[in-house]
Order: structure tokens, then C-alpha cells, then sequence
């Protein structure tokens, strides 16, 4: 298996899921005390999110692009960011290294498709429903995301920056959010994609009237794959 460079803190909470995840699927597959190799690059969040609101992607580019070439120096052997929102800088990222990089939509996109869905509702940050380098890659794919009113999208912004990316899990927030899901399949959604990487915090396929598509879990798989397929090794 290559080395998995990965580069999170975005939030530190969500990124300790993906270290769980990418070894808990790592060991299934491998079995035994087999874990996933991992080199992370967890950044400082706080100037991360003013430059999110400040809308200079061009600096949060600069900052992921420079921890991505640090990654590929101490030997990744493919690269992922561990956030759906900072895709918005994923062709700068891409373009930054040699090695494969893993984009979530993508990977999203395709094990939509694969099980016969197309009408997505997406949950996310404001950024990734608003803006079009997420849905662009979900329409590429032939989905028809669905997203919610602005009023909506502006409170599930909220609860994830306010409260899921400080590790605080409120259940009010939990019932907000399980109203949004309803009301988007109510609207035509055939499937919701969890589509920023905390809001598997409050939503699963335990609380949800339709099938769900967790981002982190369906990344980490992607990532596994790509980190397997040179070294001949298989990962289903």
C-alpha cells in the first residue's frame, strides 16, 4: 500500500474520523492488526475559515498546495483533502504534486451512480451547495443535486461551524437537520449526500428516510483503492 497523504484540520474533528475510518477499512480488509499509512498535514482552521469568509481562495490555495508538496516530499504516494469545502482549491492542489489525488465529488458522484440514483439532496456548508465547483462535478456525473432554501442552507452553515467543528453535538441541531433531510426527499431527493464532512455528526441512514451517502466514508474507500492499485493489492 502507498502511503496516504492526507491533509486535514479541517476540522480537527472531522479529520479524526477519517483517521478512523481509513484504518478501521484498512484492517477489514487486510485483516489482523493491518492499519492504513497515513502522512497528515493538519492545519490551523481558524485562519483557514477567515479566508473562506474573506473569499481569498487564492491564500487557502497557497496553504494546502505548500502542505501538499511537504506530503509528497516525505513520501505520499497519493493525496487527498480531507474536507469537502476546500475542494473549491482542488485543481490548484492537483496541479501542486505528481501524484494521484483523490477528489470527493468525484468519488461521490460515481457510487451515486453505481447504485441507481441521481437526485441527491445535499447537505452542507454554505459554500459547497451555493457555489459551483461541487454541484458542477455532481451535474458531470448526470446527478440533479437538490438543495435547500437559503434560509435553511444559512442555519445548516451555522450549526456545522458554530457547533459540529467544535466537537459540539446538540440535539436540536439533530432534529434540525433530520427536518432538512425529510424536506428534501419531500422535493424530489432520491438519496442525501453528507456532503461536508462533520454533518455525519448528526445524520446516518439510522435517522434518514432514504439512502445516505456518507462523504468521509466514500473518500476514505476511494482513497484505499488508489493507495492499493499500484502494488497490486486489491480493496473492495
Amino acid at each position: 500500500m502507498r502511503i496516504i497523504g492526507m491533509l486535514g484540520g479541517m476540522s480537527w474533528v472531522s479529520t479524526a474520523g477519517y483517521y478512523a475510518c481509513l484504518n478501521r477499512l484498512a484492517s477489514e480488509r487486510m485483516g489482523g492488526l493491518h492499519s492504513a499509512r497515513i502522512l497528515l498535514h493538519s492545519v490551523d482552521f481558524a485562519p483557514i475559515t477567515q479566508m473562506q469568509r474573506d473569499g481569498d481562495w487564492a491564500a487557502a490555495a497557497h496553504v494546502l498546495t505548500e502542505a501538499a508538496r511537504g506530503l509528497e516530499a516525505a513520501g505520499a504516494g497519493v493525496i487527498l483533502i480531507a474536507a469537502n469545502t476546500m475542494h473549491i482549491v482542488a485543481d490548484q492542489v492537483r496541479e501542486a504534486t505528481v501524484l494521484p489525488f483523490i477528489h470527493i465529488a468525484d468519488a461521490t458522484a460515481d457510487t451515486i451512480a453505481a447504485a441507481g440514483l441521481s437526485r441527491p439532496g445535499l447537505i452542507a456548508t454554505a459554500f459547497t451547495m451555493e457555489l459551483p465547483f461541487y454541484r458542477d462535478r455532481l451535474e458531470a456525473a448526470g446527478l440533479t443535486p437538490v438543495i435547500p432554501e437559503p434560509a435553511v442552507r444559512a442555519e445548516i452553515h451555522r450549526i456545522i461551524f458554530d457547533e459540529l467543528c467544535r466537537n459540539e453535538i446538540r440535539a436540536g441541531s439533530r432534529r434540525f437537520y433530520e427536518r432538512v433531510a425529510a424536506d428534501l426527499i419531500a422535493a424530489g431527493a432520491d438519496c442525501i449526500i453528507l456532503g461536508c464532512t462533520e454533518v455525519g455528526l448528526l445524520l446516518s441512514a439510522a435517522n434518514v428516510a432514504a439512502p445516505v451517502f456518507d462523504t468521509v466514508e466514500i473518500h476514505c474507500r476511494a482513497a484505499l483503492e488508489a493507495a492499493c492499485f499500484e502494488t497490486g493489492e486489491t480493496y473492495v
